[in-house]
């Protein structure tokens, strides 16, 4: 975008801004549409205290430039001047870079809460463990920010591990910061059951989906085949006497959901159908973004489970994200969700790196 074009659109995003401000001085005209107007200039507030703030800048910049070249002037003053502008050139980039962030085009699902799904992969039992650290990391990880971590279905193994499970993690921003987990997870390390000291590797698949609300996602009651069976613990031993438990499974897809913790059948359906319009609801922004994808092949956000994103090391301490090339040697750390920002703080930097190179 060339700078002329580049400025317009501030100045565009300025007066929108003076227009609705002075359209909600008077909210009885407005009638049902305040509210989204109201919204609209929320959002636009701080983008346009930042242009000001840019427009600020460079008026400044312009006026100590002139000092500084001024040869007539008070020596004293112009060598003042080109102090300042030093340090005026440095910060003009930074605030020219937060501007542009703000007029990407937001991932409207960003603000929303999450499913977080995890399943065992490749390796046996040793995957279903690996599986159940995950399960904790994000569980610790969800704590530090305040939210919450909610167990909607959990099927386990004999010794502690998880085949699968299902979250419900509710909270600011829950899908913005954990939407760049979704893809293969790959552990190395001696496994407990191990006798012979060899090391493994096995993996564990996580899926992060934006919770979707009815409005979102019609589901038509004829395309769904319900089945209710009786719930079952570990190992197949009973834990209810009535059929409770409910399979759902939406025939124009193909996608089956299942839910048995709860001792109600209507509980359970209620969390089927959460899973399910998640699960559409991430099949539609996929399809959405498949073109603009198609065009960063490298994109960090692609979501693809089959894609291998990070390994974690045990035997020499170091977690690996293989999409930005970042290693961390505090795998502890990483674990007990402490050190977790520190990758998703990279991604999204590096997300947002790539769309300000494609909006340039």
């Amino acid at each position: 975008m060339s700078e002329s074009a580049m400025e317009a659109r501030l100045d565009r995003v300025v007066r929108r801004h003076a227009e609705l401000a002075h359209a909600l001085a008077d909210p009885a005209r407005l009638g049902g549409d305040f509210a989204k107007l109201s919204k609209e200039y929320s959002d636009l507030s701080p983008l346009v205290e930042s242009i000001k703030g840019l427009k600020r800048a460079r008026a400044e910049y312009a006026e100590l430039e002139a000092l500084a070249c001024d040869s007539e002037g008070d020596a004293e003053m112009r060598a003042l001047a080109q102090s300042e502008l030093q340090d005026l050139q440095k910060r003009l980039p930074d605030l020219e870079r937060g501007v542009m962030l703000m007029l990407l085009p937001k991932d409207e699902a960003d603000e929303r809460n999450a499913i977080l799904e995890l399943r065992a992969g490749t390796g046996g039992e040793e995957a279903a463990l690996f599986a159940a650290d995950l399960f904790r990391m994000y569980q610790r990880y969800a704590g530090l920010h305040g939210w919450r971590f909610e167990v909607m279905d959990l099927s386990e193994t004999g010794i502690g591990g998880f085949k699968e499970a299902i979250v419900s993690v509710t909270g600011r921003n829950v899908f913005e910061r954990l939407k760049f987990e979704s893809g293969v997870h790959r552990v190395q390390r001696v496994p407990a059951t191990e006798g012979s000291g060899r090391i493994h590797t096995s993996a564990a698949t996580v899926a992060v989906l934006p919770e979707a609300e009815e409005v979102d996602v019609q589901i038509d009651e004829k395309d769904l085949r319900i089945d209710v069976f009786r719930s079952s613990g570990p190992g197949g031993q009973s834990v209810n006497t009535t059929d409770s438990a409910v399979r759902i499974t939406h025939l124009p897809t193909g996608l089956v959901v299942q839910q048995q913790d709860e001792k109600s059948q209507h509980k359970n359906k209620a969390r089927a159908l959460k899973v399910l319009r998640a699960r559409l609801y991430e099949r539609e922004r996929e399809a959405a973004q498949a073109a603009r994808a198609q065009s960063r092949k490298s994109q960090v956000g692609s979501g693809d489970r089959s894609e291998r994103i990070r390994t974690y090391n045990f035997p020499q301490g170091r977690v690996t994200d293989h999409r930005i090339n970042l290693t961390l040697y505090k795998i502890d750390k990483v674990m007990s969700g402490e050190a977790l920002d520190e990758f998703i703080d990279a991604l999204i930097a590096d997300d947002q790196a790539a769309r300000l190179a494609e909006a340039e």
